[in-house]
């Protein structure tokens, strides 16, 4: 029997199949062609071989002390967020092979490494556990190994699945006896509800709490990798590479389990985002709100490091790692959000809305968008927003090239057309005054006024002419601000007339002015030169820690709480409402800011000319940012903040003395070499989300005051040390000033030279005070020398002068003499030449005294005995007697005030003795402890009684002896009454008088030196 088939449906048939076909095809091509875009919301960063990144990374895990740590192939890597270094042990035990694929933490500052060879190590700080055949590991090589928090790990290998219980010291081969296949754990997952989860060639296994034995999953096909999404459904793949959605239980018959979608590997993020790798690259399929993201995925044509992903971990500050044949790469989430619409956004303007809505106005297709709640439509407008403006009935005024747009509460749109002679060009600000009147400036110059559906040249006023107006604000009196191009703002008054200018005579320099934002009775001004705030008539510019200066500012916002918001041409800025009262407190403050950059997410540059501002407040609270080229939204109540502090820790420390940084020990002193003066400190902080951003503050004891920094170079330098100990700390902070609660710090000591030595100083001191003692003796000897010699040739002279002259005088006196007794003269002639024999006598006596000047005292004798001899010896030119006391023990006197002591002695005794008529004169010697004191006293008739003469001569002797008293710095009193005698006292202390008693040398010796 043969069936016939009508040709209609044979044809319809076809035609079922060619459409059919045709879209699958056009799906294909549009998959294939259309570029992979990025994953907006993340910052992707890659490193290959050219970073000194490894390749073909297998795994990926974090240690509780920072270190990230990557297996491959070819060896073990630890990064610290900046540098990759391979490493040969971990915590300064050696491993086993370099060969390591299975990795992971234990949560107890441990890390366990299986090696694909076999075998598996547990590296902690204070020692190593390996595992073998003796401590009941398996022979086969590690292939997954799950350390959960109990405890306890499970190590999936070729030979089977071997557990360790907590604390365990052996290992157990879980298999046959337990309902699990003998051969071949790719994975084991420990649900949040306790089930296990074993992933086999067989089939996917699992095991509830408190059962024994291991059931098999549906689909029973091989399923090697399992994940939990956050629902608590499990997913696993085959080995075809297809995911699918496990059951416990057999599925109704006929309907089998069907793949849910393709991939090589799959996570859950901490926010519950499913992450699925390819071959190709990596995929944000589902967030945590199940919303799909479709082309969300991260490929080698979009930057990624390099193919086949098959390495995933999501670190402690929520960073995305992946693994790569070529290298790594890691997905940072941003702080700031970005708009996608349909297309990328080129040169977009943003405006607010009415009724809590935002408009996005796009250059590149020249559609204008309105988002209301998460939903975004498309108006019936034309044309780029270059400038915007909400009145308070909440209608929405924006302008293109097209025109003026009003869009009203209920969602009505009307265009007024731009006047005529300035039609095609773009608005470039607007303003609604109090009266309703539209104030719009055109980026061609003119300034116009709308009322009542009519334009009218506002620049008619003569001082509105000029510069190209590009920002409007009204203040909270009703005046109208215009900022100008050229550095120049004209404020109205309430009839729009010009009342004031600000310009540079008045403080103003911003050059172009961007924007105006009214504060209560402030305006703060942005341009290309910063911020600047106008209160009470004066101007102040903003400027912030370390000298910011907030250029090329064209978006301000100044938050309910009083929070500042800037975007310029270097970022966003944000500033607190702590550090504005403080700035607005004391003129010389600079706050100190938080800015957001590239790091954050932001692309293109704040606008410095259309559209601006650049920056807007939407009713909701959130700052929505307009760039060249992309809109980007940020919560400033939701702000992503990394509360993980970077632990820190020092690498290494060199010197001029060592080629390579020394290992710094984990307790005790590093000491170094000696006579070092210089050090290179290095140190880093295990921050794996922005590294770039950590800074650091340090300090060495001993040299530094206080901390260095914040600083966010990783390296410390001194010079010029001296020996001794030293303790270097260093702190560090992350991103978000968030500070490590324990410093990193390492004791150093820098033993000296000899020369730098204790000993050796010594030396020299003692070799210093030898020079000085001896230089001091050769100067007593010279000294003596001189002396010696000065007291010769005055005894030379003395001893001439005595056997000439005074012989001579003398011959002569007795000669006159003789004619006196024997001449025949009268009275007078005899008186004249008495007198005359009188003069001559005295003439020799003064001689006589002279000479005896010029003689030096005895050396034989003390100054005591010397004087006492002088006092004897005068008592014969008179009727008077003499006596002579001593007290204290006789001392070396100094040889500079010796001979000036003796001549005021014996000065003081010849006065008394020649001039007093005195019936005592007396001496007195004191050598007191702590001064010396000479005294010579008579009972005479005083120096108010002498003769004019004797007078006279008198007075030129005591002068003499004031200053040689007052030469040598010794205190000399005179008292004299008349009829009662004369006191001559000379006073010296003992620094000054005596002379240190020398070794060989009587105590009762002169201070004239060495004969």
């Amino acid at each position: 029997m043969i069936l016939t088939i009508p040709s209609t449906v044979i044809i319809c048939r076809l035609l079922q199949r060619a459409l059919a076909t045709g879209l699958l095809l056009i799906h294909l091509l549009a998959g294939a062609s259309a570029p992979a875009p990025l994953l907006s919301d993340y910052t992707h960063t890659a490193w290959t071989r050219l970073q000194n990144a490894p390749a073909d990374v297998l795994k990926i895990t974090q240690t509780t002390d920072g270190w990230l740590w990557v297996a491959t192939a070819t060896g073990l890597y630890r990064y610290d967020g900046v540098h990759f270094e391979r490493v040969d042990s971990v915590y300064g035990h050696p491993l086993d092979s370099s060969n390591v694929i299975g990795l992971n933490a234990d949560g107890k500052s441990g890390l366990w490494v299986g090696y694909r060879l076999g075998g598996i190590a547990l590296f902690r700080p204070d020692g190593k556990h390996t595992f073998g055949e003796a401590e009941g590991f398996p022979l086969g090589g590690v292939i997954h190994i799950e350390a959960p928090a109990d405890g306890s790990v499970w190590v999936g290998t070729r030979d089977g699945l071997a557990w360790l219980a907590a604390g365990a010291k052996r290992f157990q081969l879980l298999g046959g006896a337990v309902g699990l296949p003998e051969k071949f754990v790719y994975q084991v997952l420990i649900a949040r509800d306790g089930t296990q989860w074993v992933g086999t060639l067989q089939g996917l296994f699992f095991r509830r709490p408190g059962q024994q034995r291991f059931t098999q999953a549906w689909p029973r096909v091989q399923l090697l990798a399992v994940a939990e999404g956050p629902d608590g459904a499990i997913w696993a793949r085959d080995a075809h590479y297809r995911y699918f959605r496990v059951q416990t239980g057999a599925p109704p018959a006929g309907r089998p389990p069907q793949p849910a979608f393709p991939g090589m590997g799959m996570r859950f993020g901490a926010d519950q985002t499913m992450w699925v790798l390819h071959p190709d690259g990596v995929e944000r399929r589902f967030g945590a709100d199940g919303a799909s993201y479709p082309h969300q995925r991260l490929t080698r044509s979009s930057g990624m490091s390099g193919p086949q992903a098959q390495a995933f971990f999501e670190d402690r500050e929520g960073s995305i790692w992946i693994g790569t044949a070529s290298g790594l790469d890691r997905l940072r989430r941003n702080r700031l959000s970005a708009v996608t619409l349909e297309q990328p956004l080129e040169e977009p303007g943003v405006a607010l809305g009415p009724r809590a809505s935002i408009l996005i106005g796009d250059r590149a297709n020249g559609a204008v968008y309105r988002q209301s709640g998460r939903h975004w439509s498309r108006l019936n407008a034309r044309g780029s927003i270059t400038a915007s403006y909400r009145g308070a009935d909440d209608t929405a005024f924006f302008g293109t090239d097209a025109g003026i747009f009003a869009l009203s509460p209920e969602g009505r749109l009307s265009l007024t057309p731009a006047p005529e002679e300035v039609r095609g060009f773009a608005p470039q600000a607007m303003l609604r005054d109090r009266r309703g009147v539209l104030w719009v400036s055109y980026s061609s110059g003119p300034l116009f006024r709308l009322a009542g559906g009519r334009w009218r040249r506002a620049d008619e006023m003569p001082r509105y002419a000029g510069a190209l107006t590009l920002a409007m604000a009204s203040d909270d009196g009703g005046a109208l601000w215009l900022a100008h191009a050229n550095n120049t703002v004209t404020v109205t008054d309430d009839a729009g007339r010009p009342a004031r200018q600000l310009n540079a005579a008045a403080g103003l320099d911003l050059g172009a002015v961007l924007l105006l934002t009214p504060d209560l009775d402030r305006m703060w001004l942005g341009g290309e030169r910063g911020v600047m705030l106008y209160r009470q008539g004066r101007l102040r510019r903003l400027r912030g820690q370390g000298g910011e200066a907030f250029r090329g500012v064209s978006g301000l916002v100044r938050t309910p709480d009083g929070d500042l918001w800037l975007h310029g041409a270097d970022g966003i800025f944000h500033i607190s409402a702590g550090q504005i009262a403080g700035w607005l407190e004391r003129p010389d403050a600079m706050p100190a800011f938080e800015r957001f950059d590239a790091r954050d997410g932001l692309e293109g540059h704040a606008r410095q000319l259309r559209p601006i501002p650049s920056l807007l407040r939407g009713d909701d609270g959130r700052l929505w940012f307009s760039t060249s080229s992309a809109v980007f939204v940020l919560d400033p109540a939701h702000i992503a903040r990394n509360r993980v502090a970077p632990p820190v820790l020092i690498r290494g420390v060199s010197t001029s003395r060592y080629a390579l940084p020394v290992a710094v020990p984990a307790r005790g002193v590093l000491r170094l070499p000696e006579g070092t003066d210089d050090l290179h400190i290095e140190f880093t902080a295990l921050g794996m989300r922005m590294p770039e951003r950590v800074r650091f503050r340090y300090r060495l004891l001993g040299v530094d005051a206080g901390w260095q920094g914040p600083v966010e170079r990783r390296e410390a330098f001194y010079t010029n040390l001296q020996p001794g100990s030293y303790r270097f700390e260093v702190g560090a902070a992350n991103e978000d000033d968030v500070w490590y609660p324990a410093l990193a710090a390492v004791d150093l000591e820098i033993p000296p030279t000899f020369v730098q030595s204790v000993w050796c100083r010594l030396l020299l001191v003692m070799l210093a005070a030898a020079l000085l003692y001896g230089a001091h003796v050769l100067h007593l000897r010279a000294l003596t020398q001189r002396m010696q010699a000065r007291l010769s040739e005055r005894a030379r002279i003395a001893r001439s002068l005595h056997d000439t002259l005074l012989q001579s005088i003398q011959g002569l006196i007795l000669s006159f003499r003789a004619h006196y007794e024997m001449a025949p003269m009268d009275d007078k002639g005899r008186e004249r030449l008495a007198h005359t024999l009188g003069m001559a006598e005295q003439l020799l006596v003064e001689g006589r005294n002279q000479i005896m000047d010029l003689r030096a005292p005895s050396t034989s004798s003390t100054l005591f005995d010397s004087l006492s001899e002088f006092g004897h010896t005068l008592t014969a030119l008179g009727s008077h007697a003499f006596e002579a006391r001593l007290h204290g023990t006789p001392r070396s006197l100094s040889a500079r005030v010796y001979e000036d002591i003796y001549a005021i002695g014996r000065e003081a005794l010849f006065n008394a003795a020649r001039y007093a008529r005195a019936g005592m004169i007396t001496l007195v010697v004191d050598y007191g402890r702590q001064e010396f004191q000479l005294a010579v006293h008579d009972d005479g008739c005083g120096l108010a009684s002498e003769g004019e003469r004797d007078s006279e001569a008198a007075h030129w002797g005591l002068q003499g002896i004031l200053e040689r008293a007052r030469g040598m710095g010794a205190d000399l009193q005179v008292r004299s009454e008349a009829g009662r005698g004369t006191r001559i006292a000379l006073r010296i202390k003992k620094n000054l008088a005596y002379e240190a008693t020398a070794r060989g040398r009587r105590p009762d010796e002169r201070g004239m030196g060495r004969r």
